[in-house]
């Protein structure tokens, strides 16, 4: 009897122990929107920990681009964000009708939400950057930023510390110049009306979970500088020219307007992204050459752990821009574990959702695009790969695109136009394309693949067009 007692009383302490543990997991914070800040009030969206009280955290109002025909037009849309850590629950309120279809993107995360008329719930127990959709409604969806919590708070009272707290700040000039050895910290209620530039400096972080108001265009420019990191804030774009050791993280890039392209890298080396949110009115990223001042190549690029959303031209962009007379190699660019949600180019000169396209001398070559989804976009092409001279952008065809590893991309959609695979001439060549584990729409495309007529080539079979001047091309399972 004793050692029953002992034995239901260790089970009893022993639960009492992981429940404690679990609640000590989870940690939710959430910010209140400062005076003055542009609200949207489409959705009403509240968090809680399990079992505790619902918070309600603000919609803000942000701004995409909808192409209708050849007609841009600029729609209201949401965003909403709150940091957190273990297990979250999400409640989101329509206050335009009752809900009949809901999407939780990206789609490879398996995010079912549980709807009731107006309102739909669902749990998240890691950090995630997605766009909650109703009714199909993909222009005034909710931008749902899941931020891990940051791991720390710079002293506000260290003179090298530029502190942002809550409240709306605005700029002399409507910029700011971050000096080498300086921390920006920028509240998750704290709203910036102005450009944070980053030229000519050392050692440099911007961090937080606030925002650069989307009025702000180019809310991030990063010139000439080296060992600069910026985590966690919203902004219109962030681009990085002439620099060195540059990290990005769990940035979230939303653009509205023309050129709005959201992470440019201009002759820069040795520069990481990583869980970054793009959705732009222009291409999501690129790699250029010399371009805008900036001269010389680029080296190791990543870009890893991110979702791209292109509501014009390319989501991945990479070539086109460099120094015809004194040629250019982009070389060593990785793309890894990614999601794109759309892709909408009616020009068939700039469609590609993984796009390499080698113009002004420049050598592309080493990169690997690795565990890439892509789901049904609107119109466009998966793969663009060229050496072309396009007279608008360029003084000369590109030199050649080399040693490029596809693996693991994924494709299911019904949209995608045929994908291009084309050199110049036999001196301007596309050299050693692998394509490992492509698979379309469930399908795995390979050399031996089942089905396959013996006169057709394999990348029939993935509607892919390789034409001339390309040599050594691989599909293997």
């Amino acid at each position: 009897m004793i050692k029953a007692n002992a034995i239901k009383l260790f089970l009893i302490v022993l639960s009492l122990f992981l429940t404690t543990s679990a609640f000590a997991r989870n940690f939710l914070k959430t910010y209140p929107a400062p005076d003055g800040a542009l609200l949207n009030d489409v959705f009403k969206v509240q968090v809680r920990i399990p079992g505790g009280n619902w918070q309600e955290i603000p919609t803000y109002l942000i701004k995409v681009d909808e192409v209708r025909g050849s007609k841009h037009h600029v729609e209201n849309a949401s965003m909403s964000f709150f940091d957190f850590s273990g297990e979250v629950e999400v409640q989101i309120t329509s206050n335009n009708g009752p809900i009949e279809l809901a999407k939780v993107r990206p789609l490879s995360y398996e995010i079912k939400p549980q709807i009731n008329e107006r309102t739909l719930r669902f749990k998240l127990y890691q950090p995630r950057n997605l766009s909650v959709e109703l009714n199909n409604d993909i222009f005034h969806n909710l931008h749902l930023f899941a931020n891990p919590l940051l791991k720390s708070v710079p002293n506000k009272n260290n003179p090298d510390v530029i502190w942002f707290g809550p409240g709306i700040h605005e700029f002399e000039n409507e910029k700011l110049e971050v000096a080498s050895g300086k921390t920006v910290y920028i509240d998750g209620g704290a709203v910036l009306r102005g450009q944070l530039l980053v030229h000519d400096a050392q050692n440099v972080k911007i961090i937080g979970n606030g925002m650069v108001e989307h009025t702000v265009k180019m809310g991030v420019h990063i010139a000439n500088s080296k060992n600069v990191l910026v985590d966690g804030i919203f902004c219109t774009q962030c681009a990085i020219g002439g620099s060195d050791s540059v990290t990005i993280r769990n940035v979230k890039s939303i653009s509205y307007y023309g050129w709005g392209d959201g992470m440019n890298v201009f002759a820069s080396n040795n520069v990481l992204y990583d869980r970054v949110f793009c959705r732009n009115s222009d291409d999501c990223t690129t790699v250029y050459a010399t371009r805008k001042g900036f001269a010389g190549g680029c080296k190791n690029i990543t870009m890893q752990n991110s979702t791209l959303w292109a509501d014009v031209a390319h989501p991945i962009m990479i070539g086109i821009h460099g120094n015809s007379e004194n040629p250019d190699t982009i070389q060593d660019l990785t793309y890894r574990n990614i999601d794109i949600l759309d892709h909408k180019e009616m020009q068939i000169d700039y469609q590609g959702c993984l796009t390499i396209n080698a113009g002004d001398n420049n050598l592309v070559r080493n990169v690997l695009f690795e565990d890439i989804r892509v789901e049904d976009f609107r119109e466009g092409q998966l793969i663009n790969l060229r050496i072309f001279y396009n007279e608008k952008y360029c003084t000369a065809p590109g030199l050649g695109i080399e040693n490029v590893t596809f693996r693991n991309v994924e494709y299911n959609g019904e949209n995608a136009n045929l994908s291009i695979i084309a050199g110049y001439n036999n001196e301007k060549k596309i050299k050693n394309l692998v394509f490992e584990k492509l698979k379309i729409n469930g399908r795995l495309i390979h050399d031996k693949m089942e089905g396959k007529p013996p006169w057709y080539k394999t990348s029939d079979m993935a509607r892919i067009f390789v034409g001339e001047h390309v040599d050594g091309i691989k599909f293997s399972p």
